[in-house]
């Protein structure tokens, strides 16, 4: 089965460092890597929830425009909190402003913690990238 890489200007930490890709295409479907709201360039992270769980929701996006596809065509989203309760209204609210009908099945979980301290919020996403061209085959 092909698998296409799909990292945008600005992930290439996850390709170059932590040797993984921040979006596979393979099967129909676009997986991504789990994506906090860390500052890509010194890798900190905002004390706001808000501006965190936005940095992550970006994130997101820009894996979704560089495979050619929308939130539109997420079909699948679990969120993984660090204090769920104590930021559950400001997720939605963010998430509300990059999520768009049909809105994907999601599950949220609450953790203790991640490999980076200070993000308090990961997403990892599937969407429906059947509608794309597919690559070539060697």
């Amino acid at each position: 089965m092909a698998r296409t890489d799909v990292t945008p200007q600005g992930l290439t930490v996850y390709r170059d460092e932590w040797h993984m890709s921040p979006g596979i295409i393979s099967g129909g479907l676009l997986w991504l890597t789990g994506m906090t709201g860390h500052r890509p360039e010194d890798n900190s992270f905002a004390d706001d929830p808000e501006v965190q769980i936005r940095e992550a929701f970006e994130k997101v996006e820009a894996v979704l425009v560089e495979a050619g596809l929308t939130s539109e065509d997420m079909v699948e989203m679990t969120s993984y909190h660090v204090d769920l309760q104590g930021h559950i209204d400001v997720f939605q609210e963010v998430r509300d402003e990059f999520v768009r009908e049909p809105n994907p099945a999601w599950t949220a979980i609450e953790v203790s913690g991640f490999v980076t301290p200070g993000a308090i919020v990961e997403l990892r996403v599937v969407a429906d990238a059947s509608g794309l061209p597919r690559p070539a085959q060697a």
